[in-house]
């Protein structure tokens, strides 16, 4: 079988993998919106910290790991990397991953009851994901250079 054969399944689970990354990345901020404002040690706090650890690890992760693998078997099959929109989107993505990182980072401080930042700090990261999807699907539909 040929690339063009497996490209379209290759492409379709590919664009499943980042919607479901998209949409943890999303709603892991949020939560962390409403467990800043909840009091350490609470039921509730305990409750978000449940759900923050099962969203990171058991969909943001695998979700983010089969995007890259699929992003990268589709750029090497297209033979992409040689092209100026892929190089900028790929930039992106490496910010994207940055924020999956501080997110991570971050689900690890209120586990230890550390959180460090208030509810509205939550609210303007929550808007970064948004902001860099953005680009990447212009960049990667558009393919403006």
């Amino acid at each position: 079988m040929s690339f063009a054969d497996w490209q379209p399944w290759l492409l379709a689970f590919h664009i499943v993998a980042v919607i479901a990354w998209m949409a943890g990345m999303l709603y892991l901020p949020r939560l962390f919106v409403y467990h800043a404002a909840a009091t350490s040690g609470s039921e509730l706090s305990e409750t978000f910290k449940t759900m923050e650890r099962r969203l990171l690890r058991l969909i943001l992760n695998p979700a983010m790991i089969a995007a890259w693998l699929l992003g990268l078997a589709l750029a090497t099959f297209g033979q992409h990397w040689g092209e100026g929109w892929f190089h900028a989107k790929l930039a992106l993505l490496l910010l994207m991953q940055l924020c999956h990182a501080a997110f991570a980072r971050w689900r690890r401080q209120f586990a230890a009851d550390a959180n460090r930042h208030s509810p509205r700090f939550y609210r303007i990261a929550n808007e970064i994901p948004t902001l860099l999807l953005i680009g990447i699907v212009l960049l990667a539909v558009l393919r403006p250079f």
